[in-house]
């Protein structure tokens, strides 16, 4: 077991970076449901650039780390042995869709409880039942069905790794210079993307906020990875999600006698922490309850494909959007397009009021 004093300054430091984490995206409105649904329904592009600058500025932070043998990001889940695709476009659909319904992802789940949102706070309850369901529970063995029947061994696909560097070393490319290609192909063409946009570049919140969040993903991999890191016993390696952590904090508040606190469980407190104190700061907070039953029933359901979907997908739009993403891993960018398409499919059902007619709506492109 890892020293008690080394877990300790882990969640310690994992709290103030979550701090950090929620307060930013309360007084910035960091959002990843939001910034699809400004594109879906006004064509306002502005979230959605501070969001992919996250993930440029992420990338670059993460791969110096990595570069630099300061964590070795092979520890990581998101870079493992084996492509579990199924459980990515699956649970990538189900988180997206879910999102939708309770009003925002498991990141905005704790900062509105920050802000005094009692209508997330059921979601975090019910999102903490369906993860650990999924994880260990009754919904587990079919998860563990799925992913028996269809990953597929990264060696048999003959990538060194299910990554955009992987997939590079395959036109004769070192390690060093495909890793170095990579991080200027995606961070850098994401980069470029957003700032052409003048909108964006007037937009001095939304830039912020794209730095500010994107930076926060590297910290987390250092608290974990450098703080962490012990030669014998090294704490696990990791950065920001929030699905399987809001489990882990639920039963970390149950068995407190019997539990660790972990990075995971300190960044949730952090986040929820750095949010109620940015609303008091900003005279934001408010207390907000369901308006009635259907709009309780439609949260519970969301909540509930965000449990189960974020842990099949292994992460959700923060642990595979951007935590993943920094790790340059194709199965992240697979899951992270496939929670945006269901959040897309989800808004047009809420708009439409039937799947089919979303469905059409958004193949057709209306």
């Amino acid at each position: 077991m890892a020293d008690i004093s080394l877990t300790t300054a882990v969640g310690g430091a994992a709290f103030i970076v979550g701090i950090v984490f929620g307060a930013t995206a309360q007084r910035t409105n960091f959002c990843t449901m939001g910034a699809v649904s400004d594109v879906v329904f006004m064509g306002d592009w502005r979230r959605m650039r501070a969001w992919m600058l996250a993930v440029a500025v992420g990338i670059v932070g993460t791969q110096l780390l990595d570069g630099m043998g300061m964590i070795d990001l092979k520890r990581s889940i998101y870079l493992g042995a084996s492509i579990a695709w199924a459980g990515a476009i699956l649970g990538g659909l189900m988180f997206g869709f879910g999102m939708t319904m309770a009003g925002g992802c498991g990141n905005k789940t704790l900062v509105r409880i920050g802000g005094g949102n009692l209508k997330s706070l059921v979601v975090f309850l019910v999102v903490a039942l369906f993860a650990y369901m999924t994880l260990k529970g009754l919904i587990g063995l079919a998860r563990i069905q799925l992913d028996q029947a269809t990953s597929i061994p990264v060696a048999a696909t003959g990538l060194a790794a299910f990554s955009v560097p992987g997939l590079l070393g395959t036109f004769g490319l070192d390690a060093a210079t495909a890793r170095w290609a990579a991080v200027a192909l995606v961070a850098g063409g994401l980069a470029l993307w957003c700032f052409k946009d003048a909108e964006f570049r007037a937009s001095p919140r939304d830039m912020l906020a794209g730095v500010i969040i994107g930076l926060m993903v590297p910290a987390g991999w250092a608290v974990s990875g450098i703080l962490g890191f012990d030669d014998f016993e090294p704490l696990p390696l990791t950065s920001f999600t929030f699905v399987a952590p809001i489990g882990d904090t639920m039963n970390y508040l149950m068995t407190f006698t019997g539990s660790t606190i972990t990075f995971g469980i300190a960044a949730v407190g952090g986040v929820i922490v750095g949010s109620f104190l940015a609303s008091l700061a900003g005279g934001e907070f408010h207390v907000e309850a369901f308006s009635d039953a259907s709009d309780m029933l439609r949260h519970l359901f969301g909540a509930a494909l965000m449990g189960t979907g974020g842990i099949l997908a292994m992460g959700c739009t923060i642990g595979q959007g951007l935590t993943g993403m920094s790790t340059l891993s194709l199965t992240s960018a697979l899951a992270l397009g496939s929670i945006i398409f269901g959040a897309v499919v989800g808004m047009k059902y809420m708009e439409e009021g039937s799947l089919g007619g979303a469905l059409k709506a958004v193949f057709s492109g209306a």
